[in-house]
């Protein structure tokens, strides 16, 4: 065990410098080829889909890169190649960053098994194949392009390929199987050893492409050189010089020093530069201190964060978001709704017991003052405490807001979120409040134009009918409904293992569950089918379910005259965790490209309200799941230009004048125009501002302007320029902006 523990160490020790290494040979290729960063422009986006080791890798090869006129970002120039081998870059190095940190923690428990150090080595094994094929591809791109004859056939004396590597993780795998994790360990050495060579390479091939041509004429004095009898010449054209990153031109340069000094002949200079890469070489430990020393200079590993499952909305996000609040809004007050707003946090009794075992997810507050206070989980139960506070009997109302939820953050899923609410509580004509939230759904995904979408429907007491029947003792319908809650994410064998061995359902009651929560399709023909057939003989006798499937005719038939039924699917493994649900529930899925899992979801409750007063107010509500209904529009308008702002003019001042610029720009802002001001000497530089930030028109005054008594209005679309007075600038543009769409 010893022994294992100590190559263990040597192998974390040697990864984790590869994983250095190999970030500054992939930024080198990114400047060879020219690359597209935009592979590279990853944020935190808090709920955890992106790996905080992709953002860090992409933040180090941007450190790197600072300042280059080869690789750039995209806006910059449509020219720049994006392969693969580069898009890749952050997810493959991010996966050895983060397979290297896990067998350093097992390592630092020095009593762990060894197989367990033989699993956390497999799996850097997996890692470290993907990095040197990933690399691999990437050299052979350089080699392709290298202005140095001789150089490819150096290469191919080396025999690396990708079927190295493979053949390299087939003898660790057989080794694990086997369990000889001293073998295996051998194994996933020699593949370390590959993938050492192979990033080696792709430094030299790199640094020949962006560097050969000239430092070979320099090692030679400028006379073209020839290598090895004549075999290998430098091309003698030379190559125009081009500004490197700030952290490559260091290592470039550190790379120039090592081998102007060192050998002659493109094979010896090769030679040379692979032991400089050699982590056994003596001047190695140099050139990976000055690495780190650049990647630690990134400020942006020192600025704040937000916290886990949060996020900030730059400007274009918040542009969709205020689009898309503003749709929601028209249809609930379409509904006739009235605005709500309750407190951020309520007493921690108000929420306790509603929420099922989702109850663990409340956010607690530290006591401030004899109360304790949690975060609101939903709108649902601050909306129920308001109604029985009040004494209300009947309230239509909507509430937009923020909630919290300490969950694991996952694609769409956050911390922090907005909820979009609309509620009916009273006595109304049986079904009718229940039609009217599920039509608002539908009214509300249509208007918001995200895609195709269905909305899966049940009844509470349908539900509880199944169980009953199937055999479950009633104390035991909420927990097992949060099971079958999770039927759209796993299927029904792993479903049926949590209800038997967690739950302690026996198998055949489980069974007997299975053949009603794998029913769904069209409202009304499955109705009928059910009534029809031998499940429904059985809910029929049941009183509860019975009222539900009478419930579902009236509710389905008046969804079919309101020509939303289309969208409805009734689905009786649809569960709703909640424990405040009593009768019809629902939910939205997106069925389009972006996986975002539910974007709504609602249902009645009956007795909530009764629980905070003396009076039982049935009520029935739907939310959004606005987040991720944002996530879905976003995708949609990342080819579509989004204005950040509703600027209509763009008041451009020649000179330094500011009270210039404040005098005329308060005349448009006291009528009403949305404008905005620039003092620049220069009038490509407003010019640039207003066609980036698509602002229609531009007034231009400068020197001249002033002294004439007039102003220059530019129609930034078809580029026509005119003088207008300076004293009719007002009425021109109110009369434009009219015109305008």
């Amino acid at each position: 065990m010893s022994s294992l523990l100590e190559s263990c160490k040597l192998m974390d020790q040697s990864s984790s410098a590869l994983s250095t290494v190999a970030i500054a040979s992939a930024a080198l290729s990114c400047e060879a080829a020219r690359a597209n960063l935009s592979a590279f422009d990853l944020t935190d986006s808090g709920d955890g889909s992106v790996s905080k080791e992709d953002i860090g890798v992409s933040s180090d090869i941007k450190v790197l890169l600072n300042g280059s006129k080869l690789a750039v970002s995209s806006n910059k120039g449509d020219d720049k190649v994006n392969t693969d081998s580069f898009s890749k870059i952050p997810v493959v190095y991010g996966n050895v960053r983060e397979a290297v940190k896990s067998l350093h923690s097992v390592i630092r428990v020095v009593s762990n098994s060894g197989e367990k150090l033989g699993g956390k080595v497999l799996h850097l094994c997996f890692e470290l194949r993907n990095l040197g094929e990933d690399s691999l591809e990437r050299v052979r791109s350089n080699l392709g392009s290298v202005g140095v004859e001789g150089l490819k056939g150096i290469f191919e004396k080396e025999c690396l390929s990708e079927e190295s590597l493979r053949n390299g993780v087939k003898l660790a795998v057989e080794a694990g199987l086997e369990k000889d994790y001293v073998k295996l360990v051998k194994d996933v050495e020699l593949v370390l050893r590959i993938v050492w060579k192979i990033v080696a390479w792709e430094a030299v091939s790199a640094f020949f492409v962006l560097e050969g041509v000239e430092f070979l004429n320099e090692k030679t004095g400028g006379k073209g050189g020839e290598f090895d009898g004549g075999n290998v010449k430098a091309e003698k054209k030379k190559k125009k010089k081009v500004l490197l990153g700030k952290g490559t031109s260091v290592i470039v340069e550190m790379i120039k020093d090592r081998l102007m000094s060192k050998g002659e002949g493109l094979e010896k200079i090769v030679e040379e530069f692979l032991s400089f890469l050699d982590p056994k070489s003596a001047d190695f430990d140099g050139l990976l201190k000055k690495v780190k020393e650049i990647l630690e200079s990134n400020e942006s590993r020192r600025i704040p964060k937000t916290p886990k499952g949060t996020r900030d909305f730059a400007k274009e996000q918040m542009t969709i978001r205020k689009k898309a609040f503003s749709i929601i809004t028209k249809v609930f007050e379409r509904h006739c709704a009235t605005a709500l707003d309750t407190p951020a946090f309520e007493l921690k009794e108000t929420l306790t017991g509603k929420y099922g075992e989702d109850s663990k997810l409340i956010y607690d507050l530290a006591d401030q003052g004899g109360e304790l206070c949690s975060l609101r989980y939903d709108l649902t139960v601050p909306f129920s405490r308001y109604v029985a506070m009040n004494g209300l009997t009947s309230f239509k109302r909507y509430h937009i807001d923020k909630v919290w939820r300490r969950d694991n953050p996952s694609k769409g899923r956050y911390r922090e979120f907005y909820q979009c609410d609309f509620d009916i509580a009273g006595q109304y004509e049986k079904m009718g409040p229940d039609f009217e939230v599920v039509r608002i759904l539908s009214e509300v995904l249509n208007a918001l134009n995200i895609g195709d979408y269905e909305i899966k429907l049940n009844h509470r007491k349908l539900l509880d009918g199944v169980l009953e029947i199937c055999g479950v003792p009633p104390a035991k319908f909420r927990t097992i409904c949060s099971s079958i809650d999770k039927l759209d994410k796993q299927s029904f064998e792993q479903v049926k293992k949590e209800m038997v061995e967690e739950k302690g359902l026996s198998v055949e009651t489980a069974d007997k569950i299975g053949t009603f929560v794998k029913i769904r399709g069209p409202p009304l023909e499955l109705l009928s089918k059910i009534m029809g057939g031998t499940e429904g003989s059985e809910l029929l006798k049941h009183n509860a379910s019975k009222e539900a499937l009478g419930d579902l005719s009236i509710l389905f038939d008046a969804l079919y005259k309101s020509r939303c039924i289309d969208k409805v699917v009734f689905d009786l493994s649809l569960a709703r965790g909640l424990d405040y649900y009593t009768g019809v529930i629902f939910e939205a899925a997106f069925k389009g490209g972006v996986q975002v899992g539910s974007i709504g979801a609602g249902g009645r409750y009956d007795n909530l309200i009764g629980n905070f007063g003396t009076k039982q107010v049935p009520a029935v509500g739907m939310s959004l799941g606005i987040e991720r209904v944002l996530t879905i529009m976003e995708e949609k308008a990342q080819n579509q230009a989004v204005r950040a702002t509703e600027t209509q003019v763009l008041v451009a001042i020649l000179g330094d004048k500011l009270a210039v610029a404040a005098e005329l720009v308060s005349e448009l802002w006291d009528v009403d125009i949305k404008a905005e001001y620039k003092v620049h000497k220069k009038v490509m530089k407003h010019i640039e501002y207003a066609i980036d930030s698509k602002i229609p028109w531009m007034v231009i005054v400068g020197e001249r302007e002033l002294n004439e008594g007039i102003v220059k209005l530019k129609n930034i679309e078809t580029t026509t320029e005119e003088a207008i007075p300076r004293s009719n600038l007002v009425g021109e543009l109110q009369q434009r902006l009219k015109l305008d769409p």
